[in-house]
């Protein structure tokens, strides 16, 4: 059994909530840098110059990548040999994301009631999502999510008749309806299978995947390369001012389902698709 404080959690939850929206990951650089070069529309091109100028400056001056600074979604993989001491861990966590957001200057978007609509002025409660693995360490993802792209995502229950070309449908229909609402170029994650909130979980977990890696099933890989494709031809393109570069990734996960059913959960981020990984 190992112990942790979770002063500790709240600790590092703040400092990422920082990173998370002043640098991009390493993937997300690499791939953001690369579409500069394969970018075949002369506007597209000097939209992803103009967001690589940006990126320069919000690291070299500490400016958030992005003026929406999104709503602290958190996962927690928890080792079950691991016990917390000192408090309550969702406190700690929400702990951690006040200090983020205060310390570090970043835009308070949270408001205590969806109707009433005011401002908790600290960015908390999180949106925590918690597994249970084993091991005695922790893995901590903080992904602040902007609302530009999250209000372009969409749950489709698709009949089981639907099957494959159904989830391709409904993948396209959700990003051609997007368009330049969710800041593109985009990464796109997909949930498939499961329930109505599974899928979306899904979905949601996958934009937190290297963008660089594909999923272990044949299959999948398969259907992330061509809908990759896909995308990339609707000439919505960086900054929806038309291109060849909409999309850096899509992202699939998959989970067993009802024999009625055939959930498919799409979450769209847009290019800063921020998060921070960390594991104690």
């Amino acid at each position: 059994m190992r112990t942790i404080d979770v002063a500790e959690i709240t600790e590092n939850i703040k400092e990422m909530c920082i990173e998370a929206n002043h640098f991009l990951t390493s993937d997300m650089d690499t791939a953001m840098k690369s579409a500069v070069d394969t970018e075949k529309a002369p506007l597209g091109k000097q939209i992803l110059c103009q967001l690589q100028d940006n990126l320069k400056i919000a690291g070299e001056d500490m400016i958030p990548i992005c003026q929406d600074t999104g709503m602290a979604v958190i996962f927690m993989e928890i080792g079950q040999d691991v016990h917390f001491t000192g408090g309550i861990l969702e406190d700690a966590i929400n702990e951690g994301v006040r200090r983020g957001y205060v310390d570090g200057y970043l835009r308070k978007s949270v408001v205590k009631d969806p109707l009433i609509r005011e401002n908790t002025k600290d960015n908390t409660p999180a949106i925590i999502h918690y597994e249970m693995v084993p091991g005695d360490k922790v893995k901590i993802i903080v992904a602040p999510k902007g609302f530009g792209s999250e209000n372009m995502s969409r749950v489709f229950m698709l009949k089981p008749a639907d099957g494959i070309e159904g989830v391709k449908n409904a993948v396209m229909t959700a990003v051609k309806d997007a368009g330049p609402n969710a800041c593109p170029p985009m990464v796109v994650g997909v949930g498939i299978g499961g329930t109505f909130e599974k899928c979306a979980l899904m979905a949601k977990k996958a934009l937190t995947r290297p963008v660089n890696e594909h999923s272990d099933i044949p299959y999948v890989r398969e259907l992330e390369e061509e809908l990759l494709e896909k995308i990339n031809q609707t000439g919505i393109g960086p900054g929806g001012l038309g291109g060849t570069t909409t999309a850096l990734a899509v992202n699939i996960n998959t989970y067993p389902t009802h024999i009625a059913g055939l959930p498919v959960g799409i979450n769209i981020c847009c290019h800063v698709n921020r998060h921070a990984v960390r594991v104690l």
